[in-house]
This record gives structure tokens, sequence and C-alpha cells, in this order.
């Protein structure tokens, strides 16, 4: 089982769970680059479009390579655009990212997809060609250089993915415990339409999870087995921002709304199942022996899974110069920003006097949303040029 090396005390199984956002999954390297230097290695990764290809480059590697193959992707798809805005921020900085999107629009991205030419208006209805503005095998061609599906499907890590049948609207987890993974399980993760064709895994067409729920946190909550654990929960999308004062602001928050994790609802929910598990259990030592072990007092004691519950909360905050666009704009040096930004998160909250101070608790769900709030990280890397006016933080 995996442990935070650094902390002997803190032995419960880790679990990372990204959320779906594009080009903001930079923020998740970044992420995951401090927690293994922390010294915590994963028991279960579960993802959702471009947190389900994160997830799958570090359970489907040995954990030496993790992080070098995290930034062979990254590195890969921000390769078109190397050349870096004069200015950090400002107007001149939103300009570029807005150019670096629009050349993304009309030419995709390296080893990740490309654009249908000719476009899917000219093909026949019903085929892949018709469905789709871009193609993305080029995806599938790089999931199988840098991740070896032996691995991922041994059952070391656990891995899961989210994405949605296409005829039914039903959402769908592909486990490693119950399946094995391919890439197009990964694919079907992050195949948002109209952009991405959807996949389809033994006849069933599938898009991606986003379109339900853009985090897998409810999935690993109802799921994971009894015990303590500590849950990082790496989100792209904040719930929380400023009220828009132009059209482009709109279509930014509006994007940021509905993808967001609303993780408070998630946790308010768990939380309130923990009550009415240990009304459950109250009411079980009140009952005459025979009626203990009732069918319906059975249900009603199972309704929350058991163990302490230690909820990271870290939230890539939109930043400034930011337009709708952002989940699309694969320019080298915002891609390095993302990065930094997630690794910087992750040293504040772990600087934090709440983490450092924390006490072991013995059932239940506490959540932690320290990176906004905490202390600058000793190591923090300037050299991406980035903003400092985050907008935002997460209820």
């Amino acid at each position: 089982m995996a442990k935070r090396l650094a902390d002997a005390a803190q032995n419960e199984p880790a679990m990372l769970v990204f959320q779906g956002g594009g080009a903001l999954g930079a923020y998740q390297g970044g992420v995951y680059e401090a927690l293994h230097a922390a010294g915590y290695r994963p028991d279960w990764l579960a993802g959702m479009s471009i947190g389900a290809i994160n997830s799958a480059l570090v359970a489907g590697n040995e954990p030496e390579r993790r992080v070098e193959r995290l930034r062979n992707f990254w590195e890969l798809v921000s390769s078109q655009l190397i050349l870096r805005s004069p200015l950090a921020d400002g107007p001149v900085r939103k300009l570029f990212n807005e150019s670096a999107a629009g050349l993304v629009s009309l030419a995709g991205i390296p080893g990740f997809f490309a654009p249908r030419v000719p476009p899917p208006f000219a093909h026949a209805p019903g085929s892949e060609d018709a469905v789709s503005f871009y193609d993305t095998s080029p995806l599938r061609k790089t999931l199988l250089e840098l991740v070896d599906f032996e691995l991922l499907n041994s059952g070391r890590v656990r891995f899961s993915v989210g994405a949605v049948n296409v005829q039914t609207g039903n959402f769908a987890y592909f486990d490693n415990r119950e399946c094995e993974i391919r890439p197009e399980h990964i694919m079907a993760s992050g195949a948002l339409p109209p952009g991405f064709p959807p996949v389809v895994i033994e006849g069933t067409p599938y898009w991606d999870g986003g379109l339900v729920s853009n985090t897998p946190l409810q999935y690993v909550l109802d799921n994971r087995d009894p015990g303590d654990a500590t849950i990082f929960q790496v989100d792209l999308f904040s719930a929380r921002g400023k009220a828009p004062r132009t059209i482009g602001d709109v279509l930014q928050r509006e994007k940021d709304i509905r993808y967001s994790s609303r993780t408070r609802f998630n946790t308010d929910v768990y939380k309130r199942l923990g009550q009415l598990h240990e009304a459950a259990e109250r009411l079980r030592a009140k009952l005459p022996p025979e009626l203990r072990e009732d069918e319906d007092m059975r249900l009603l004691a199972s309704c929350y899974g058991q163990g302490a519950i230690t909820l990271v909360h870290l939230i890539n905050r939109s930043e400034s110069f930011e337009t709708q666009s952002k989940d699309y704009e694969f320019s080298r040096m915002t891609i390095d920003e993302h990065w930094a930004s997630g690794k910087a998160d992750v040293e504040r909250t772990f600087s934090h006097p709440e983490w450092s101070g924390r006490k072991r608790h013995v059932g239940g769900i506490v959540t932690y949303d320290l990176a906004e709030t905490g202390v600058e990280p000793p190591n923090r890397d300037k050299r991406a040029g980035r903003s400092l006016r985050r907008e935002g933080a997460e209820a």
C-alpha cells in the first residue's frame, strides 16, 4: 500500500482525483510533481477528460518515471508554439493567448488531435468523419508510447475514468478492477463533442464524462475500500469568480461554472450520509437482538463508507489575462505557467499551519483548501512569468 514516505504517521491510502479541462491539465502535472517530491505515491487515480490522460500517465508508469512521462506529454502538446509573449500580463498577453488558441483551432495539437480535411459537413452521415471537427487518432499513438498498459492493468494502482453513453445519456466508469483498460477507454473519457468523435467500446459509443460530471470525486467516495484515506481533489475550473463585465467574461465564467466540480456539494452530501450512518448505529444498539441484523437495518448502516477522509482541495484559479479559450490554449509559455502554479499550490498547502499542525481525526470527512491562503512556498519558480492576480476562491 502506498504511503506518504515523509510522514510515517500518515499511513492511509492516497487518492488523486483529476478534473477535466484541456490545456489547464498542465496544472495537474505540477501538482503531481510536488506530491511526488513530498513522498506521496497514489493508490488510486481517478480522472475525467484531460484528467484521465494525466491519471494514465501516472498509473501506467513506474514511480521513478511518472513525472518524466507527464512532462513528455505536456512538452509534446505544447511544441507547436514555443514562442513567448513579450509581456506576462495585460492586453498584449491576452492577445497572445487568443492567437495561440486560434492556431490550435486551425491546426490541432501535435500528438493529440488534427483537423478533419475536408470538414465533417462534406462526409456521409453516420461516418466518424461526419460527427466531429477533429481526428483524435494521434492521441491513441501517444498513449501507446507513453503509457505501459500492462502495468496499468496489473492492479498495483487502482485506475478509473468516466465517460457518457451517447445513446442513453447514462454515466459510465471504466475501472481496472472491473475491466481491462485500453487507450480507447481513456480517449472516451475525453471525447468532447462536437470537437472530438465518440469512441466506440464493445459496440457502444461514448463521449466525454464532463458532459455529466467533470469530477470523479463522488465515484471515489462511493466505491473506496473501508478505512482512512487522503484524497487530493485537483480542479481545473473554479466555481467562484467575479461577475462578468464583458461578453468575453460571460463566456469564460459560464464555462467555469459548467465544468467546476462543486466539491462543497459532494462533501456536504457525504457528511450527511455520515450523520445518517451514526444515527443508524445508535438505532441498532437500541433494537432487540433479533432485529439488529435485519436486512433494512443493514442497508441503513451501509450508506456510508467507514473511515476518516482527509480531502485536500487544489484549484487552478483564473488568471487576469485568460479568456474563454483557456482550455484549448496550448502555448508552451502558458503550459509552463499552469505547471508551475500546480506545483506552487501544493507547496503552499503543505507550508500552511493548518496542514502542518493538523491532527488525525477518527471519522467523517475534513476538507482543506489552503493554497490561496498559505504562505509563499520557499522554492517558487518565478521564471514562467506568472501573473499573481488570481481570481476567486473556492467555497
